[in-house]
């Protein structure tokens, strides 16, 4: 498991260059031991002591990566049984299948439907990662075609599925450039395809019909020099399917049980007859530690709430999301228009925002460092408090953009409007509606 920082900290080079961004190499060791560094941050480890530390610091469950370039998809590499615990890391890779016979017209249509599925939150951008092409039984050159075509035409990262290793071959070899992920080795084959992912440098996921054939697979593959593996308990009735993630995650957090110490791939797509019944699996899933989840297909109105609910898991609990404090133009406003204040947690910003930009009234918003906590909460915090808000219209510099002084306040924070103007006594405090949806009905009526 980890090292200390003093078990580090002998395997650094103690010349106490500041070049890592802090002063000492003790304290380079002790914030990699506390996972506030990076290895890489120190120029100057030598490659054994960078061997040896890579080993020691790897995370209980490996990470391992699909794919290549900014979309590549990193699952694993997780530390905790339980978010609240500290967080998670790398969010569930989303799939949707297709298979091999599929003829060219088809699966051009598919990718370009399932590459529209992108979504605006918060000011993140999601959307699913991988496609993974099943073998149909058409032969290596069809499936070979068909994962040329996905990574050439697509930004999908791809999972290879088929236990022929012939027709692997041909299809790795036709988009290796893209990384995928080989699916699967198996009892009957574990040899030929852990050859073959060994040779093309590639993730290999591992099949079997339970745990215990799952510890023998890993730890054969393993002893073959394989490192990014993903595993597959094989079970495919939900009950099961349950208690295998659980097991597969406690194994090496609570037991230190490497052979189980990867991340899994899940198929929904196997275990249901229809997309709505796949996507009330996948919500188990996501929560439940699957690496990656494989759907028979992509549709907005599953994936939407899929991905939220992710974005929700994945979001360390102890840092909310925010925006940076400052003055933010919305619909290009000039010295007569609106002015309205909140907080900076990202999801209030955004809702606000947005409802200020619908409401096609040129408006500033003046967004305050609250440490991302939402109105209410950062006003019960005393983090959005009459005094504090007026010191901050005072200081952020929109007294020298606008040619009035009037400020809105959230309806929600209406009892800060006292001191604000004492603190702000030549401004208007203007209390604006309780609720973000009213914004453009408010800003109207006022305009």
């Amino acid at each position: 498991m980890g090292l200390t920082g003093i078990q580090i900290f002998k395997l650094l080079p103690k010349t106490n260059c500041g070049e890592c961004g802090v002063p000492t190499c003790l304290a380079f060791a002790m914030n990699l031991a506390s996972g506030k560094a990076e290895l890489d941050a120190c120029p100057y480890v030598s490659d054994e002591a960078r061997e040896q530390l890579a080993e020691a610091s790897a995370p209980p469950i490996r990470p391992v990566a699909i794919g290549v370039g900014t979309r590549a998809l990193k699952v694993g590499g997780e530390t905790v049984m339980f978010r609240h615990e500290k967080t998670f890391y790398n969010p569930t890779g989303l799939a949707a299948l297709v298979s091999s016979d599929l003829d060219g017209d088809t699966l051009d249509q598919k990718l370009k439907e399932w590459n529209a599925l992108q979504y605006e939150r918060v000011g993140l951008n999601l959307r699913p990662e991988l496609v993974a092409l099943k073998d149909a039984g058409a032969g290596a050159e069809a499936f070979a075609g068909a994962a040329e075509k996905i990574a050439k035409e697509s930004e999908f990262g791809l999972i290879l599925m088929t236990e022929d290793v012939s027709v692997m071959k041909a299809g790795a070899e036709a988009c290796a450039f893209k990384k995928p992920l080989l699916y699967a080795a198996t009892a009957e084959n574990a040899d030929d395809m852990g050859a073959l992912a060994k040779e093309m440098g590639l993730a290999l996921a591992v099949k079997a019909e339970n745990i215990e054939g799952l510890i023998a697979l890993t730890d054969k593959l393993t002893d073959m020099g394989l490192k990014e593996l993903v595993l597959d308990s094989g079970a495919r009735e939900i009950k099961q399917l349950f208690e295998d993630q659980v097991v597969i995650r406690r194994a090496p957090l609570k037991a230190g049980n490497r052979s189980l110490g990867f991340p899994t791939i899940t198929f929904p797509c196997e275990m249901a007859d229809n997309l709505d019944a796949e996507t009330l699996i996948t919500t188990m899933l996501i929560a439940k530690y699957a690496g990656i989840v494989v759907l028979s297909d992509f549709q907005g109105e599953s994936l939407f709430p899929l991905l939220l609910e992710r974005l929700n898991i994945y979001t360390d609990p102890q840092r909310p999301m925010t925006v940076t404090e400052g003055i933010y133009e919305i619909g290009g406003p000039d010295e007569n228009s609106p002015v309205l204040i909140t907080t900076n947690f990202s999801l209030t910003y955004f809702i606000v925002s947005g409802e200020i930009e619908g409401s096609r009234v040129p408006s500033w918003l003046l967004i305050m460092d609250t440490e991302g906590l939402s109105v209410m909460t950062a006003w019960a915090a005393g983090k959005f408090s009459g005094d504090l808000v007026g010191a901050f219209v005072k200081k952020c510099g929109i007294a020298d953009k606008i040619s009035h002084k009037k400020v809105i306040i959230p309806g929600y924070a209406a009892a800060i409007s006292g001191e604000m103007e004492e603190e702000l006594p030549d401004w208007e405090i203007v209390i604006g509606p309780r609720d973000a949806s009213l914004i453009p009905k408010f800003l109207k009526d006022m305009a």
